[in-house]
């Protein structure tokens, strides 16, 4: 098999869109866009495809993703950034993915509300690479890719002259836990929230870091 990881284009957008998608929900059958929209499959991905492109660069945008190709086949997806302002920009990335699916302003205003549970356990190390959105095509898994393109990611952190690198995961994903172990990541915390639980069912949220 041929293996090329590349820097994401916008036309990956449809492949960024499910991979942020099935981040969210990682190992649970619905994640944090199945709640917050309350649609069905193909406006959930069409939507998170209009994310990737939108004029908001944010943590969900094209722009941050590298891509690993199997024989030409797109296989595996993350993101990963040292500006936090990312996450500060989601709510002008949804508003315009909102426009683009035709969604008004009443079902609009019910996002956040929904979607809040997450901020409770959320953490994060200042001055540290985050990696985000990962997510690999079943077919792919166990392959190998996932871990070629970590090392890829932290390559470019390290070209951006960061010396931390860290990753977040949802309690109860082993896949991921034993994925970051072997690229060297190493627990630095976890967070709990009862209301993470009752929207998700999962007591809440592993963050792991590493030195680069």
């Amino acid at each position: 098999m041929s293996l090329i990881l590349r820097p994401a284009e916008p036309r990956d957008a449809e492949f960024l869109g499910w991979a942020s998608v099935m981040a969210a929900r990682s190992q649970l059958a619905r994640g944090w866009f199945d709640i917050v929209l309350e649609r069905d499959e193909a406006f959930v991905l069409e939507f998170a495809k209009y994310l990737a492109l939108a004029r908001a660069r944010s943590w969900w945008h094209w722009s941050l993703f590298h891509v690993a190709e199997m024989d030409g086949v797109a296989a595996s997806a993350m993101c990963g950034f040292g500006d936090e302002s990312v996450y500060r920009v989601s709510g002008a990335a949804m508003a315009e993915a909102s426009e683009k699916m035709g969604v008004g302003a009443e079902e609009q205003k019910h996002y956040w509300p929904r979607g809040a549970f997450i901020i409770s356990a959320s953490s994060g190390e200042a001055g540290a690479w985050t990696i985000e959105n990962v997510a690999t095509r079943p077919a792919f898994r166990g392959t190998g890719v996932t871990h070629a393109l970590l090392e890829e990611e932290l390559r470019v952190a390290r070209a951006a002259g960061f010396r931390r690198a860290q990753v977040s995961f949802f309690m109860g994903n082993i896949t991921a836990e034993k994925a970051y172990a072997r690229a060297g990541f190493v627990f630095a915390e976890e967070k709990r929230a009862r209301d993470l639980e009752a929207a998700m069912g999962i007591p809440g949220i592993v963050r792991l870091a590493r030195d680069l």
